[in-house]
This record gives C-alpha cells, structure tokens and sequence, in this order.
C-alpha cells in the first residue's frame, strides 16, 4: 500500500501497480481523501508525477 499527497491538498491511498520516468504512478483499489474529510473510493487511476508532492509506502518494501 501506498500514500500519495497531492497538490490542492488531496491525498488518494492505494495499491501501487506501475510507474514511468516520469513518476506518473498507476495505483489500484484507491481512496480519495479529499481536504473536507470527505472519502472516496475510485479505483484504479493514473496520477500525473508533476502533481505528486510526496509518496510514502505504508508497508515494508
């Protein structure tokens, strides 16, 4: 599992199933939490590496 924070204070937590050069990640089985508390579950989503502020692997690698 995986955490991502995003820019506009986003953060979505999900599996981690690729990346590129870029850092552009695809992740899986993911949850949006959104600034207001607010939670979503979207899937698998494709996350641009420019809007990735930090990454954090909540399982040891």
């Amino acid at each position: 599992l995986d955490k991502d924070m995003l820019n506009g204070g986003r953060q979505v937590q999900g599996v981690l199933r690729g990346f590129d050069p870029f850092m552009n990640l695809v992740m899986d089985d993911c949850l949006e939490m959104a600034p207001g508390g607010i939670q979503n579950t979207i899937g698998m989503v494709v996350i641009r590496g420019n809007s990735i502020i930090m990454l954090e692997a909540l399982e040891r690698v």
